[in-house]
């Protein structure tokens, strides 16, 4: 007889907007996830096991979302947390899983992040964002930067930290800053800041539509002739949203694009659009997360032999696997991988450098 709380099945939380701001994302998401279950499946599951997946939508009110997330943990019904969700949800959900069930973050973040049991794919802005800007500074001269962002803790820590870097970093200034409500289109005061300003570029911090509503904002007031912006979440579908007229100077890092040339990325988008055809969401480094996500999950609980978080933290320093983004080691509780810069060209990301 199995012993009691046993399922036949490993079972994930797949958390990822489907409503909101960064709702644009949830079909990429969704959609690799499903690559992800595929390909874990046919090797045999996770602990001899099949997986399944159960789609919660991040972009829910956060009391609600977190209130999901407890019962399903309470009620045994799933094993564990896998998604890319804004830095508001994780807040919420952190204090449902730790110490209860492992919890895979698989974006980058402000960093910080240190609850029982959670494990980060995303950069963080030491391994991002602060090499970028040096790359900038370097290669384009860009020295002086606004910062504009939504109004929650992800663009407000991340800015924060960018102001301590540029402190200790010689011929970079940050000199403003505006946050502005997630969902809101009123980009008078974003767009006065900068126009009144000496800033070289504008530091993105924006999320999914509200990206592309100003990336078009800012492409009609003219700013586009002569400062770049370095947007830090964005992907593909934020380009076919804002369209081409608003992309001049766009420029991003990640740890994968669709356009890199390497064999494993080539052949994951290959494979995708095999998969779900040329009208299928467009694949990006958010989608593509989610993927890297649940091969992580499943490469802990591999190595552990078991999905108890003592069993998992005590193996995670050896845990690697090979994906989209090639080999990707655990270090702590986030994963190191190779980051790139890219810039926009019309509505496509082209990779101009591996940054260090």
């Amino acid at each position: 007889m199995a012993p009691f709380g046993f399922r036949d099945t490993v079972d994930i939380a797949l958390v990822v907007p489907l409503s909101g701001p960064a709702g644009m994302f949830g079909p990429s998401c969704e959609a690799c996830a499903d690559l992800a279950i595929d390909d874990i499946n046919a090797a045999g599951g996770i602990l001899d096991r099949p997986v399944r997946l159960h789609p919660v939508d991040a972009g829910a009110p956060l009391p609600l979302l977190a209130e999901r997330i407890d019962r399903m943990v309470s009620a045994g019904a799933i094993d564990g947390v896998v998604g890319w969700h804004l830095s508001n949800a994780r807040k919420v959900i952190t204090p449902r899983t730790a110490g209860r069930v492992p919890y895979v973050y698989t974006t980058f973040y402000e960093g910080g992040e240190d609850s029982d049991g959670v494990y980060m794919v995303g950069e963080t802005p030491d391994q991002q964002l602060f090499p970028a800007l040096r790359w900038l500074r370097a290669e384009l001269g860009i020295r002086r930067w606004c910062v504009v962002g939504n109004d929650y803790v992800w663009p407000r820590e991340t800015a924060r930290v960018t102001k301590d870097f540029v402190r200790t970093t010689a011929d970079l200034e940050v000199i403003g800053e505006i946050f502005l409500p997630l969902g809101g289109r009123d980009f008078r005061g974003a767009l006065d800041l900068i126009g009144g300003s000496s800033a070289q570029g504008v530091l993105l911090f924006m999320v999914g539509a509200d990206c592309a509503a100003f990336n078009r904002a800012f492409a009609r007031a003219g700013f586009d002739d002569r400062r770049v912006r370095l947007s830090m979440m964005i992907g593909e579908d934020v380009l076919y949203a804002g369209g081409a007229t608003s992309t001049r100077g766009l420029f991003t890092a990640s740890g994968y694009f669709e356009s890199l040339v390497s064999s494993a990325g080539m052949d994951f988008g290959a494979r995708y659009l095999r998969e779900f055809g040329p009208a299928a969401p467009a694949l990006n480094n958010i989608g593509e997360s989610c993927y890297e996500g649940l091969l992580l999950f499943a490469s802990l609980a591999e190595t552990a032999r078991s999905l108890d978080l003592r069993t998992i933290e005590r193996s995670a320093a050896g845990v690697s696997y090979g994906g989209p983004r090639g080999e990707v080691r655990v270090r702590g509780a986030h994963t190191t991988q190779p980051v790139y810069l890219a810039g926009a060209d019309a509505l496509e990301f082209g990779v101009l450098a591996e940054l260090s």
